[in-house]
């Protein structure tokens, strides 16, 4: 997998300008980040095409990819999701390669993806709470993540972000 992962991204590297997206190899943390906001969608569940647009959308806002990349990323993201036995894995690689502002960005992120059907599953909440944990986001970040969210998108038909 880590091959499929490298050769995707030296595809997108001679396409993008070379940014710095964190200190860590910044490949991985794009599969880490993805794979995290997958584990949120599937946290209810069900991984609604609500959910899986607001991904898509983040992933190709945040590191500048293009649709096929994105869904690329994505397939990857979901294998490494699978194959994996805990979260550590993925939020040591974002914690040690994202600043606060880039960690927030992403707390976000994952609250647009959970808030996206219109509801919140209390396992959605808790395993949001925890990632933020492992990151090392105070609860107040979190909380002001929530808020940009929900402030944001509170003219959204369904209320949700």
């Amino acid at each position: 997998m880590l091959d499929a992962i490298r050769a995707f991204f030296a595809r997108q590297s001679t396409q993008e300008s070379k940014t710095d997206i964190g200190r860590e190899d910044p490949h991985l943390i794009r599969v880490a980040s993805c794979a995290l906001l997958l584990e949120l969608a599937y946290a209810d569940g069900e991984f609604s095409d609500v959910e899986r647009a607001r991904i898509e959308d983040a992933l190709g806002r945040h590191f500048g990819l293009d649709a096929a990349a994105t869904r690329e990323l994505l397939v990857l993201a979901a294998d490494a999701r699978r194959t994996s036995i805990d979260h550590f894995q993925f939020t040591r690689l974002i914690d040690d390669g994202f600043d606060i502002g880039q960690k927030m960005v992403l707390a976000e992120v994952m609250w647009g993806v959970i808030l996206a059907d219109g509801q919140l599953a209390d396992h959605e909440a808790y395993l949001v709470r925890k990632i933020a944990n492992l990151l090392h986001l105070e609860p107040a970040y979190l909380s002001q993540a929530r808020k940009a969210v929900t402030s944001n998108h509170s003219d959204s038909p369904n209320g949700a972000a």
